[in-house]
């Protein structure tokens, strides 16, 4: 049952299982931070991380780290740390580049396998996996389409026969919808399609099964709900099935068989390090696996219910004031945000801004979204309770209405 008092909220967290783990993470006083959907919270063991990767690791042992303290290895050492968080064997993941790179790398690996000439992604999708998709069909001579993948029209362009890949993100930056990984994964193998799925917001943020739902490849960034800190590595999975075969075309020094022989030729890593191209951002490398270290002392599956539980009381007082809802109700089609709409057009951005000036922190995202990212490790549900009442006291006293909080930042 959804709380209703704020005394009902600080008895849930008296009885959370996950409430010890907020004391990993660096959280400002007066902020209710409801923007981990977009940058994750500082985890305290980070700076010392850190620290001890730029004045010992490599102030002290110099190049001798590459050996002495696994740098050569982080990439796969990372990915082994990220596998569990996606359903994946520790040999199917790699950590390094960023989302776009690791995306173009997937498909153009995966048109090449497939045989077939046409991308299918999603209309609506985030920028970069609509651009990189643009890039790589102009390079490899592909046909890009988009559809709505929320109704019939993907299942139709599926049975179409001719396409090779498809392109779509498990959870809608924007909406927070849920896709049914299982059965659309299915569906585009029953129609011999390859697919990729962009894991950027729900990594960390709902139960992922790649391996065990047959997925053939999947992106996804760490500085989200991972806490890898901004800038941080991105990761890429591909299926074992493909490791011998796929082909990904930024085919650098560190994705070959034997790099330490230097010869003049390009022979591929025979395991998922194939994926990799050059040097790897190592002082990230160090941030990320603070982040790491900490999802590790994590149980996904009290990580979603808590999520679900927050959610739900943030919908519940959302819909008092007249804002609409367009992350869906039911559970299995939700992630791990909520997206709300003000009727007044052009109300979402400065709602947003007078929020933040309360210190409850979300974003927005054009055309008149205002997001809210819930983050069960660091979250409470008096913070969910008390981020609720300023939205109310926000919509209903009309200040959000004053000019200062109209004024674009870059960053929205």
């Amino acid at each position: 049952m959804t709380p209703t008092t704020r005394e009902e909220c600080a008895a849930l967290d008296a009885a959370d299982p996950l409430a010890a783990l907020r004391e990993e993470f660096v959280l400002p006083e007066g902020v209710i931070y409801l923007d981990g959907n977009s940058l994750g919270a500082l985890p305290r063991s980070t700076p010392g991380r850190v620290a001890d990767m730029i004045e010992r690791e490599w102030g002290q042992d110099l190049i001798r780290s590459w050996n002495d303290a696994g740098w050569w290895d982080q990439p796969r050492t990372l990915g082994a740390k990220v596998a569990p968080l996606v359903g994946a064997d520790p040999d199917e993941v790699i950590v390094g580049d960023g989302t776009s790179a690791n995306l173009f790398k997937c498909l153009v690996a995966a048109l090449r396998l497939s045989g077939r000439t046409v991308v299918l992604g999603e209309a609506g999708n985030f920028p970069t996996d609509l651009y990189v998709t643009e890039g790589a069909a102009a390079l490899t001579g592909a046909e890009q389409r988009r559809v709505d993948p929320d109704g019939p029209a993907l299942a139709e362009e599926l049975a179409r026969g001719d396409i090779g890949v498809l392109l779509l993100s498990h959870v809608d930056y924007r909406s927070g919808v849920l896709r049914d990984m299982a059965g659309i994964t299915r569906l585009a193998h029953e129609h011999g399609a390859l697919v990729i799925w962009d894991l950027c917001h729900s990594v960390g943020a709902v139960p992922i099964d790649l391996s065990g739902l047959d997925v053939d490849f999947a992106v996804g960034c760490t500085y989200k709900y991972l806490n890898g800190g901004p800038g941080a590595p991105a990761f890429l999975y591909a299926a074992r099935r493909h490791h011998a075969v796929a082909e990904q075309p930024l085919s650098g020094w560190h994705g070959h068989a034997r790099p330490f022989d230097f010869t003049p030729d390009y022979e591929p890593s025979p395991g998922v390090s194939r994926f990799l191209s050059g040097s790897q951002p190592l002082v990230a490398d160090a941030a990320l696996e603070a982040g790491l270290d900490v999802w590790a002392k994590a149980d996904m599956a009290l990580v979603r219910a808590k999520s679900l539980a927050m959610t739900d009381l943030f919908v519940s007082r959302a819909a008092s004031v007249g804002l609409a809802t367009i992350t869906p109700a039911a559970h299995e089609r939700r992630g791990s945000q909520v997206a709300l709409l003000q009727p007044e057009e052009g109300a979402g951005y400065p709602i947003v801004q007078a929020l933040i000036e309360r210190g409850v922190i979300g974003d927005f995202r054009a055309p008149d979204v205002m997001r809210f990212g819930f983050t069960p490790l660091y979250l409470r549900y008096v913070d969910v309770h008390d981020a609720a009442a300023h939205l109310v006291e926000v919509v209903e006293s009309g200040e959000w209405r004053s000019a200062r909080f109209r004024r674009r930042s870059q960053v929205t």
